[in-house]
């Protein structure tokens, strides 16, 4: 069979600004997502095609929910080095703990397949790992065992996932520590009901895997720093920077036609249901990660009223000429309904991909040993789910369109 790069396809290229040197990622990398958990890399895809965009950069989701380490390695062969990976990520430990408490044999398993994991994909060509450490159980609601002794084991396997990837030279990012923060202030804030992981407190919601999403981006040199518009009333005129143009300004309202856009985020951020803006207050995601800035210099009285697109907010003049982060102040604005669509899009990729490897590219050695005379046959089927999958993939990358919008500063006394 054909190498699957083969079946990647051109992508689309956007409006891309020079990458910092600490940033992980490189043009024309493919970033393989491989761990026991996968709605957060939805949420990253979606940052990286849309917030932080890469030239030529490719996504695949190949992770496998309640995997343990010593189950990856077991299809590392047959679903990660045919796509010929240059960045991974992984998260395990949850599985591996079996949600109980530490034991000596636990954490020898656990470094030694994670040590063998490393190993073997240095080996065949992959230039960086991101160790994530696991998750955590929910505090209140996970019943199995003392949610206490769960989480000081999975903390324990987070440090030695850090020692792992300093040893080999690897980039380690922090997931359970975030998490644990985030859920012991939702809990503090919403009261006892609140359940930050669903079902019986192991397995995280949107309101987690936003938080995932954070830990792996930072990690991977994500700085946030998605566009700037200032306007300058004295003078009549607006720049943005790269990403941002301004395509024209008069009376007060700046037309901005954007390539990258601000993360947009699901739900009410003051109610505690299981949505990626109920957690938003907790974790500095907009300040880190999502910063969409207007400076308005030359108001003329000591507050001014902003209108970005549908929706109006008023301002100190003093905190305007510094600068508000729009993606903060506007949850609801003239990206939401485009990210939607992106989104959609992501997650009909990634929902075929997980089905494609690990029902069907997983088995084709035991397929092609079953019906030798069909080889060819299984081969054409696997290029016909790659083909399908590149479509899905370009379809989501060429839904990240300009986006024109219009940002009015009305002076108030």
């Amino acid at each position: 069979m054909k190498s699957i790069l083969t079946f990647l396809g051109a992508a689309l290229l956007l409006v891309i600004t020079p990458l910092r040197a600490d940033l992980v990622l490189k043009p024309n990398d493919v970033l393989a997502f491989c761990g026991d958990q996968n709605i957060y890399t939805v949420y990253m895809e979606d940052y990286l095609l849309m917030c932080q965009p890469v030239e030529g950069l490719r996504f695949v989701q190949l992770g496998h929910g309640s995997e343990k380490v010593s189950d990856f390695l077991l299809r590392i062969k047959t679903d990660v080095l045919p796509f010929q990976p240059t960045v991974v990520t992984t998260c395990y430990g949850m599985s591996d703990g079996n949600l109980r408490p530490m034991t000596p044999v636990l954490s020898g398993i656990f470094k030694d397949s994670t040590q063998e994991m490393i190993t073997k994909l240095k080996a065949d060509g992959v230039r960086q790992i991101i160790l994530g450490s696991p998750d955590c159980v929910d505090s209140r609601t996970f019943k199995r065992n003392s949610p206490d002794a769960v989480n000081q084991m999975l903390d324990a396997l987070g440090g030695i996932t850090q020692d792992l990837a300093q040893k080999n030279g690897l980039v380690f990012a922090d997931v359970h520590k975030p998490m644990m923060d985030v859920m012991a202030k939702a809990q503090a804030a919403y009261g006892e009901k609140y359940a930050f992981m669903g079902g019986e407190g192991f397995a995280p919601g949107p309101a987690g895997h936003i938080v995932m999403a954070y830990a792996f981006l930072k990690a991977l040199g994500c700085d946030g720093a998605i566009g700037t518009i200032t306007v300058d009333l004295g003078a009549n005129q607006a720049t943005g920077t790269p990403g941002q143009k301004v395509v024209s300004f008069e009376n007060g309202t700046a037309t901005v036609e954007s390539t990258r856009y601000p993360f947009c985020f699901q739900g009410d951020p003051d109610k505690p249901a299981d949505t990626t803006a109920s957690v938003l207050k907790f974790f500095p995601f907009n300040d880190n990660l999502n910063r969409y800035v207007l400076i308005v210099k030359g108001i003329k009285g000591t507050r001014a009223k902003i209108t970005w697109g549908t929706e109006s907010k008023e301002f100190a003049a003093a905190g305007l000429e510094k600068g508000i982060n729009l993606a903060a102040e506007f949850l609801v604005n003239p990206f939401t309904d485009q990210v939607s669509k992106v989104d959609a899009a992501v997650q009909a990729q990634q929902a075929l991909e997980s089905t494609l490897v690990l029902k069907f590219l997983h088995n084709m050695a035991n397929l092609k040993a079953m019906v030798p005379a069909e080889t060819d046959s299984i081969d054409k089927i696997a290029a016909g789910g790659m083909k399908e999958d590149t479509a899905l993939f370009n379809a989501a990358k060429e839904l990240v369109v300009p986006i024109q919008h219009t940002i009015k500063i009305e002076s108030e006394p």
